[in-house]
């Protein structure tokens, strides 16, 4: 039997609501999307193409209008973002604020020529400029696409091709670890030849020099001029919202596509049951807007209800390991929502840092990123939230939009259990199968799986329905895939267990497999690598890579390994940078020539190696786990 901890808080008046979404879910999000504000009423809730669903037809609405307008009689003086900057700098921008700031450059996008339906891309550092931009495009109808600012020109290049974007909003530079992290010659590289692109808006954010070609604008000069009044289009509720790229089990990344009304309803609902947010309470997200968690609970349902939120812009252990509970203390946080890597780290550094700031301000905590590991989440309840704060442990996906499996403290009182997210959210039925489709007995580990349609799913991947009927859909008939591995317990609680498929998770991101093999085999002197995921204390999941040469080449080791470990930061970005890569003279496989990643793996962990009867040649291991033994051994004696 689990520990458990008997912890809730806000109002309990909804509890029937569970009793109603499980005998009508379609009839319990009708209501549920009756919280936001539409210009015109649906006629149906749900429109049920599997796998295709459209939600509230008929009905049109706007997510810069349900963020922004509908506060300006009530909160127009209300702080929307009191950001931190990594240097020092502060700023308060309130909803009035950021009214006028949205419409102004919604207007400017106007002025470029973006019209609704165009897709605009977004690399900018964590600064409220940001979010600005996202709700200027969601104003005009614009699909934005963001991208993580950590990534790299090639990365950029390939987003944008794909999505056909004909703006790209960027900054001079960003502040990451106290340097100056330069975007705009990132961009530079990354838009050279492609015919797309007509203006690069130029944020100056860290002062740095900065090349200004006939496309590029700078953002405060395009401001100066443009109108503050730009009503908000009345859109459908199926119409797209944004492209997310996210990584999947083909070299390409993914074009996950979110429409409107039925992303806002899931979004409004669950800030409010998960978080309880009241008109008083200050939330924090650490999560950077270049990822699913960004965009749902840092930009929209945070604005959506009217909430009062702390953004940060650069690394939580800069310029020392105290950053964090400094920014929780100064700006009297209530809610603190983060990832399971961040809190392995700041347990590293120890109880008497977080135990010397004043955080009594704190009523609520969260989880989200990738499954939180008992010992974490009972020091994150102890030290951090002095045994009075309930845990949320969410589970989510950037095609879920919004959470699927989470505590519901503004709903309900149930006891905790660190290491599972408890059970899923009203409206969604979810199901722990086998290979066959079949539900699994307790305890029993299968695939996770969602029964039925949700206000939150994506709509498809941009321009790829097949790939969005195969990789979701095609496992189990009229069911969602999630790629997941979990178990339930006689309770009801599920435990996720990680990925089933070939991505990777490093610090709660996703990284497919297949993407950055590809990367690795482009190196003129490789012919073979495979990539796989082993547990580290801080990161949850750190690569590793094995290598095979192409014939009869001479190499130093180290040497190959910086230039290897350079073009996947130069190709994809530094987020999918290798632990440790070994030089094999051959990889294991099958019969049919498939990689055995798990006979890899095992090797990485020093786990039993097990049954290797279906494999080619068994001696492949043997060449691997020396080679392997051998690096090990060397890095040993090189730290010592």
């Amino acid at each position: 039997m689990s520990e458990t901890f008997n912890i809730g808080l806000g109002n309990h008046d909804e509890q029937n609501l569970r009793k109603k979404a499980d005998s009508d879910f379609v009839s319990f999000w009708d209501d549920q999307a009756k919280n936001l504000s539409w210009f015109s009423p649906w006629t149906s809730a749900l429109d049920w193409k599997p796998p295709f669903a459209k939600w509230f037809i008929g009905g049109t609405i706007n997510a810069s209008f349900n963020a922004l307008d509908v506060h300006q009689d009530s909160k127009a003086d209300k702080p929307a973002i009191i950001w931190e900057g990594e240097n020092g700098e502060s700023r308060t921008v309130t909803y009035s604020d950021m009214f006028v700031k949205v419409q102004k450059f919604a207007n400017v996008l106007k002025s470029l020529g973006v019209q609704k339906g165009d897709r605009v891309t977004i690399y900018l550092p964590m600064v409220p400029e940001l979010p600005i931009s996202m709700l200027a495009c969601a104003r005009i109808g614009a699909v934005h696409t963001v991208i993580f600012s950590g990534f790299s020109a090639a990365s950029i290049r390939d987003r944008v091709n794909d999505s056909k974007s004909k703006i790209i909003i960027t900054a001079d530079g960003g502040y990451r670890r106290g340097k100056i992290v330069n975007l705009k010659e990132t961009v530079d590289d990354a838009i050279a030849g492609i015919d797309s692109v007509e203006h690069v808006v130029v944020l100056e954010r860290a002062k740095n020099k900065i090349h200004m070609s006939d496309k590029d604008k700078l953002w405060d000069e395009l401001m100066s001029s443009a109108s503050v009044l730009c009503d908000a289009e009345k859109l459908d509720s199926s119409h797209p919202l944004f492209i997310l790229y996210t990584s999947g089990t083909t070299g390409k990344p993914k074009g996950v596509l979110h429409g409107t009304g039925g992303y806002l309803t899931h979004l409004h609902s669950t800030f409010k049951w998960a978080f309880d947010i009241q008109d008083s309470d200050v939330f924090f997200c650490t999560a950077d807007i270049g990822w699913v968690t960004g965009h749902s609970y840092v930009v929209y349902a945070p604005l959506l209800h009217g909430a009062t939120q702390v953004m940060y812009e650069g690394a939580p252990d800069f310029p020392d390991e105290s950053r964090m509970w400094d920014i929780l203390q100064k700006n009297k946080v209530t809610i603190f929502y983060t990832t399971p890597t961040a809190l392995r780290m700041f347990m590293k550094f120890g109880d008497d840092i977080p135990n010397s700031f004043d955080l009594s301000s704190l009523r609520l905590l969260g989880s989200v990123g990738e499954p939180i590991n008992p010992e974490v989440w009972k020091w994150y309840f102890m030290t951090i939230g002095k045994e009075r704060c309930p845990i949320i442990d969410t589970w989510w996906q950037t095609e879920t939009g919004g959470m699927l499996i989470s505590p519901l403290p503004g709903l309900e009182t149930i006891p905790l259990k660190p290491g599972s997210g408890t059970r899923p959210i009203p409206g969604v039925s979810l199901d722990v199968v086998d290979e066959n489709g079949d539900t699994v007995p307790s305890d029993i580990k299968g695939y996770l799986v969602v029964n039925n349609p949700w206000p939150g799913m994506l709509l498809t991947l941009w321009g790829e329905n097949e790939k969005y009927q195969k990789v979701y859909w095609s496992k189990y008939e009229n069911r969602y895939y999630s790629g997941d591995y979990a178990r339930r317990d006689d309770d009801g609680y599920i435990w996720l267990l990680g990925r089933a498929d070939d991505v990777l998770k490093v610090a709660g991101h996703r990284i497919g497999t297949a993407e950055l093999e590809s990367c690795i085999v482009s190196h003129d002197n490789v012919a073979e690598s495979a990539v796989c995921g082993i547990p580290d204390d801080v990161k949850g999941e750190v690569i590793i890579a094995f290598v095979v040469l192409r014939n009869g080449l001479k190499f130093d080791s180290d040497v190959l390994q910086k230039e290897i470990t350079g073009k996947i930061r130069s190709d994809i970005g530094s987020i999918a940078t290798p632990k440790q890569i070994y030089f094999v003279p051959r990889l294991p496989k099958t019969r049919s020539g498939k990689i055995m990643r798990r006979i890899l793996k095992t090797i990485g962990t020093g786990d039993v190696i097990g049954d290797t009867s279906t494999l080619e040649d068994g001696a492949a291991v043997t060449d691997v786990k020396k080679v392997f033994d051998e690096t090990q051994k060397s890095i040993r004696k090189k730290s010592a």
